[in-house]
C-alpha cells in the first residue's frame, strides 16, 4: 500500500520540519519531565497531573508521527515552474473574479498547507480542483456548500 503524496512548498516543508524539531527537542523532554515529577509526587493511581501529562505525551507523540509521515511523503512544489506557465498548477497564484465582479486571489497548495483565510487553498478542495488546468479567460462552476460558485480566471502568476 502506497502512501498518498503530500504536496508542499519549500516554505511549508521548512515550517513542518521546524515544528517536528520543536516537538522532538523541546516538547517531548518537557512532557517526560512532567510525567517523572508526577510519578515522584504520588502514586499514579488517581493522579490527575500524571494522567494529564500522559495525555499530553500521547498528543505530542501522535503529532510527531503525523509530521514524520507527511515529510516522508512530501513532494516539493516548484513555484518557479508553476509561475512560468499559463496553466493553473500546484503553486500557482490565481486571480479570479466571481459573479459580482469581486476579485479573489488564491494560491494552490497541497492540503497540508491549506489556509483559506490566507488565500491558500488545497488542490483537493472543490475550488482548487476546479481551477487546476485552467487558463486565463476560462470560467468554472464549483459546487460549494453555499450553492454554485461561478469564477472566471483573470491572471495566473
Amino acid at each position: 500500500m502506497h502512501d498518498k503524496p503530500v504536496f508542499l512548498t519549500p516554505e511549508g516543508r521548512a515550517k513542518l520540519e521546524a515544528e517536528l524539531k520543536h516537538l522532538r527537542d523541546v516538547r517531548r523532554p518537557e512532557v517526560a519531565e512532567r510525567i517523572k515529577a508526577a510519578k515522584e509526587f504520588s502514586d499514579t493511581t488517581d493522579n490527575a497531573e500524571f494522567d494529564e501529562a500522559k495525555n499530553e505525551q500521547a498528543f505530542v507523540e501522535g503529532r510527531i508521527l503525523t509530521l514524520e509521515k507527511l515529510l516522508a511523503n512530501a513532494v516539493l512544489i516548484d513555484s518557479e515552474q508553476s509561475a512560468a506557465h499559463d496553466v493553473v498548477r500546484l503553486g500557482s497564484r490565481v486571480t479570479v473574479i466571481d459573479e459580482e465582479g469581486q476579485p479573489e486571489v488564491y494560491t494552490i497548495v497541497g492540503s497540508a498547507e491549506a489556509s483559506p483565510r490566507q488565500g491558500r487553498i488545497s488542490n483537493e478542495s472543490p475550488v482548487g480542483r476546479a481551477l487546476l488546468g485552467r487558463r486565463i479567460g476560462d470560467a468554472v462552476e464549483v459546487v460549494v456548500p453555499a450553492g454554485v460558485l461561478r469564477l472566471s480566471v483573470t491572471a495566473i502568476q
